[in-house]
């Protein structure tokens, strides 16, 4: 099986660790906060702009390794605050309105400063679009 590191300007980096990986058909994601790669700011204070954001790192992520938000299987949520759920599930519904993923929703441990949330995704792609 083939391991490749993705990489992207459309999603926050780190030095610690790969944006993405493919490892044959599947993409796996880092956690992204929501942070707008562009400025290095977060999207905005609420947990609907930085959900928002987040998910659309990862799905520069996933599209950098040749995927799309239709191929995404799993999708991890951690938000700092539970009581956010509902305010970030309304986002992620709009987002993920067909065929959603499956997904789990946990407290985010770190404590980052203004950080809501960090989203995580796997994506599988069908074996005919997989770059060889």
């Amino acid at each position: 099986m083939s391991r490749e590191t993705i990489s992207t300007d459309g999603a926050p980096r780190s030095a610690s660790y790969a944006q993405g990986v493919r490892a044959g058909s599947t993409i796996y994601v880092a956690g992204m906060p929501g942070i707008d790669p562009g400025t290095g700011a977060l999207a905005g204070p609420t947990i609907q702009e930085q959900t928002r954001q987040a998910i659309a790192n990862g799905a520069a992520v996933v599209a950098a390794g040749g995927g799309s938000l239709a191929d995404v299987v799993e999708v991890g949520v951690l938000l700092t605050h539970p009581e956010d759920f509902t305010a970030m599930n309304e986002v992620f519904a709009e987002v993920f309105a067909v065929d959603p993923p499956v997904r789990y929703v946990a407290r985010l441990g770190v404590v980052l400063p203004d950080v809501l949330v960090s989203v995580r995704m796997t994506a599988v792609l069908d074996e005919t679009r997989v770059p060889r």
